[in-house]
Formats: C-alpha cells, sequence, structure tokens
C-alpha cells in the first residue's frame, strides 16, 4: 500500500520475480506469471498528475503451491476506472494500450482496424506525444503482443481485442443533432463516418445511441442530444470493461493450476491496489479508491496495534499502551447503514428525481456535526472528507450516474432482442453458450457487438469479498514511500516523507516492533530447541 506513484506496482513484480526464482518449477508457468503484471498494465494503467503508470484497478495475485513448487495462480480485479475512456482531466491521458496501439500498429493494420491520426479521436483528447514518447510506446506495444503469446491468447482472439478497441476510440468520434422535421434526434451528417468505422451496422448502432427516451421533466431536443452523447458512452465504457474483464478471465484460463483436485494447494496472495488519492478535481472515483485505502489501513491498525496488544495483556506482560490514530469513524461515515456516505449515495440513486444537489443536500443534514465531514464551499457542487490521509476536497457532479452504472434499459434491450442470431447467443446463460468459433459470421460489425458484449465473468468482485479474503490470512505489510511529488527519480522531499510516515503510522508502528515481541516460537519449538 502507499500513496498514488510510491512504487506498488513495481513492488509486485519485484516481488514476484523473487517468488518464481525461489520456485524453480515450471519454467514455463512461472513466465506466464511473471508476463501477467505488464499485459494487465497496458490495459488497467494510465497517466495522471501524481504517476505515470498509475494503477487504474486493484488486483489481488492468487501463487498456489504444492510442496513448494508453483503449480498455478489466479488473478482477481477490482473497481477499474472506466470513465477514464471517456473523459480525462488536464495532464491526464487514456489507458495506456490506445497509445501503444496507434505507435506500434503497421499502417496496413492501422487501415484493417479503421484507425486514422490519433488527434482526431475525442477519448484522447488528441493528446499523443514526441517522437521520443512514441518510440517507447511502439516499444511497451511490442511488449503487450509478446505478452499476449507468452500467457496464451490466440493471434484471433488479439485480432479480435483490438477491432473492439479501435471501435471504441470511432464511438466517441459520433455526435448528435436535432431532426427538426421530427423534433427528436439523430447522428449528425458529420459523424457517419465515425460511426460507420465503429460498428459498420450503421442503423443498428443509430438505434443504439438515439433511441434513448428525453427525461419527462426536460423534454428538450437539446436535453436529448446530452442523454444521447451519455448512452453513447456508457456503450464505450461497458465495451472497454467487458473487454478488461475477459482478458482477467483468460489469464485464469491459461493459469489455472493443472493438478488432482484432492491435492491441498498452499497459498501466496499478493495484493497491489491503487493508491490513496488528492487531486485538484476529485470525482467519485477518488471517493472508491480513497475508500479502499481507509479499510486497508484499518486493516493495518488492527493487526499491527489491536491484536498485537490484546496478545500481550492477555499474557499478562508489562506493556505501555500505544495509542494509534484509528480511523473507525471515518469508516462508520463511509459505509454505515442505513445512514453512511455510500447507503445514501445508493438511496437516492434509486429515485429517477433525484440529482446530485439532492445527494448533497442530503450529506449537509446528515453529517452536521462530524468532524470528518466539511460541506462544500463555493459555486461548485461538493464536500470534504478528513480521510486518514488528509483533507479531500470531492465535486459531487456525475456522483448518482456513476453509482447506477446501467446501460439505458432501452440500449440494453436492443441488444438482447437484436434479430442477429450472433447477439441474442452472447445472453444465453455460460453454460450453454456456443464458443465464437461455432458461430458463423463474416461481418465485421457482428464481432465488433460480439466483443462489446460478451463478457465471461459474471460475477464481479467487490471489496467486501477482498476484505473477507485478507481477514483470513496471515499477511505481511509492504508500506511504499513516495519520495517526491514531482515524479523526480533520486530525489527524497524530507517533508513529504515524514507526512507519509505520520498519517500512515509507521512512526507508531516502528515503537512498537522495538519494544514489543517479535520472535515468538511455540511452545513445542523452545522445548526443543
Amino acid at each position: 500500500s502507499g500513496e498514488s506513484g510510491a512504487g506498488k506496482t513495481e513492488s509486485t513484480k519485484l516481488l514476484l520475480q523473487h517468488i518464481m526464482n525461489l520456485c524453480k518449477g515450471n519454467s514455463q508457468l512461472e513466465q506466464q506469471i511473471l508476463q501477467v503484471n505488464p499485459l494487465l498494465e497496458a490495459f488497467g494503467n494510465a497517466q495522471t498528475v501524481m504517476n505515470d503508470n498509475s494503477s487504474r484497478f486493484g488486483k489481488y495475485i492468487q501463487l498456489h503451491f504444492q510442496k513448494n513448487i508453483v503449480r498455478g495462480a489466479k488473478l482477481s480485479e477490482y473497481l477499474l476506472e472506466k470513465s477514464r475512456v471517456v473523459q480525462q482531466d488536464t495532464g491526464e491521458r487514456n489507458f495506456h494500450i490506445f497509445y501503444y496501439m496507434f505507435a506500434g500498429l503497421s499502417l496496413e493494420e492501422k487501415q484493417m482496424y479503421g484507425l486514422l491520426d490519433p488527434s482526431l479521436y475525442r477519448y484522447i483528447s488528441g493528446r499523443f506525444g514526441t517522437q521520443d514518447v512514441a518510440q517507447r510506446w511502439k516499444h511497451k506495444y511490442q511488449e503487450v503482443c509478446n505478452a499476449l503469446d507468452m500467457v496464451g491468447f490466440q493471434e484471433q482472439e488479439q485480432v479480435d481485442m483490438q477491432a473492439i478497441l479501435a471501435g471504441v476510440l470511432s464511438l466517441g468520434n459520433v455526435t448528435f443533432e436535432p431532426e427538426e422535421s421530427r423534433g427528436s434526434v439523430k447522428v449528425s451528417e458529420t459523424s457517419r463516418g465515425w460511426l460507420k468505422a465503429a460498428a459498420v451496422k450503421m442503423d443498428v448502432l443509430s438505434q443504439l445511441v438515439c433511441c434513448v427516451p428525453c427525461s419527462p421533466w426536460s423534454p428538450s431536443v437539446s436535453c436529448c442530444c446530452f442523454l444521447c452523447a451519455d448512452a453513447r458512452d456508457s456503450i464505450a465504457k461497458v465495451a472497454y470493461g467487458r473487454v478488461f474483464g475477459w482478458i482477467v478471465c483468460k489469464i485464469n484460463e491459461l493459469l489455472a493450476e493443472n493438478v488432482d483436485p484432492e491435492v491441498e494447494l498452499r497459498e501466496i496472495g499478493i495484493l497491489d491496489i491503487f493508491g490513496f488519492e488528492n487531486f485538484a478535481v476529485n470525482r467519485f472515483e477518488q471517493l472508491c479508491i480513497n475508500l479502499a485505502n481507509e479499510q486497508l489501513q484499518h486493516f493495518f491498525n488492527r493487526h499491527i496495534f489491536q491484536l498485537e496488544q490484546a496478545a500481550y495483556k492477555e499474557e499478562e506482560l508489562p506493556w505501555e499502551t500505544i495509542t494509534f490514530n484509528n480511523n473507525e469513524p471515518i469508516l462508520n461515515l463511509l459505509l454505515a447503514k442505513p445512514l453512511g456516505l455510500l447507503s445514501l449515495l445508493d438511496e437516492q440513486s434509486a429515485f429517477p428525481q433525484a440529482t446530485d444537489k439532492t445527494f448533497v443536500d442530503k450529506l449537509n443534514s446528515s453529517f452536521k456535526g462530524n468532524l470528518h465531514f466539511q460541506p462544500g464551499r463555493g459555486r461548485v457542487l461538493g464536500f470534504s472528507i478528513i480521510h486518514y490521509a488528509g483533507k479531500v476536497q470531492y465535486t459531487a457532479g456525475g456522483f448518482l450516474e456513476k453509482n447506477r452504472d446501467t446501460l439505458p434499459a432501452n440500449v440494453r434491450g436492443l441488444f438482447i432482442n437484436s434479430v442477429t442470431p450472433l447477439l441474442s447467443v452472447l445472453f444465453i446463460p455460460h453454460e450453454s453458450r456456443p464458443t465464437l468459433a461455432r458461430v458463423k459470421c463474416g461481418d465485421k460489425a457482428l464481432l465488433w457487438l460480439a466483443g462489446l458484449l460478451i463478457f465471461l465473468c459474471p460475477r464481479q468482485h467487490s471489496l467486501t469479498v477482498l476484505m473477507e479474503k485478507m481477514y483470513s490470512a496471515n499477511p505481511h505489510f509492504v508500506r511504499c514511500i513516495k519520495p517526491n511529488s514531482q515524479k523526480e527519480p533520486g530525489v527524497v522531499d524530507s517533508q513529504v516523507v515524514l507526512l507519509q510516515l505520520r498519517y500512515n503510522g509507521l512512526l507508531e508502528t516502528i515503537r512498537i516492533r522495538r519494544d514489543g515481541f517479535s520472535w515468538r516460537p511455540s511452545f513445542e519449538e523452545f522445548a526443543e530447541r
């Protein structure tokens, strides 16, 4: 754990290399496991103002062992920041893979995927990079291709995956305009080429985004244009999210252990999760990330301070209690039911008439006087939370929409009720679904839409499941400390470091490790020795 940019992902890669080196087992499996991290970085990491290679999701890697030899691995992913696909703030970029593709694909391949100059695409905001950067991305693209080959992805799977990503970028350039004669909305004439590049079946996708009903209390055509743009972005986000989920599931298929089910396997799990974030503008995603970090900090406090000192008390050892910064009140503010922040957000999300403003008003009235909550000030709709790592101001715009995280019902319905057999097949329960290899289809558009809908991981992991895993394990903590805020190598800012040591509770941890009892043999071990 640690702040964004502190070195968590790099530490994870080094730790995996170290463990694989100690195993000396199935060399091919070990190499496959080592390729998982760089592969996921390409699809799940992005540049932010705090970190040029920031994890925009959490991952938990479980390594399974038999007699100290690695036999398999399983990957779980949490809370991918799908909104980054359609929007990035100043100084930030989309997921790495989009830039790697532009830099690494040949001219013929770009033509095959319908990709044009990267400056034209709204979803990557025209931000590409210098020639040196492009050369580095080209090298990264080759690394991704090598990783896909090493882990075991088939060539056609790789082609289909990139076709979907290219389609997502083209979809982002589709715009809408009023259709005066009918008082409705249509795809603008200037963006019909982008629509064709995204899906070929123009009439189908045109229906998908233009059939979004207007709000009954705001039925203007301009409102309908806005809702259509929302539907377009929803399709792009769900497409990318499902590609990412499919990659994770495919990795798990390829790395699954091939041993007798009766054999008992031991396990080492490595959690690499996004670090605490505090940007100039903090949104719903930052709240989710910071909540995860609050939970991990509480987990750390429980093991290092509460359980440790309880053991000393139980054995009646002479001990002066060490106090620590307990963040339970912050977790109660966020997670309590029925009046915690997330419960109130779910409640508001269930009301069609609710807005981000009504949500903020509810927070202000519910948490009046709470030491860890401050109402927003100024014109920007928002609020502040006093986290264990400091005060963070959140902009409330988009909280309800992102919490709902749904495709409009009629957009989903058009997919389900499609007359195209392939699209219907994809909604058959997984056990009885034919594979794509058995479905004959020469239409590139249908393959794109198939990729958009297929999702082989119906069960989404939650932070609750993650914490259950953590509490059932014997944990070891790696605390990563960020040396400076300028992303500079070889520079240590003592004030930046000291602040992290304080809010992480590391100064108290050093004290309890120094004054406590670090070596604990059992009575049997002691007697034998």
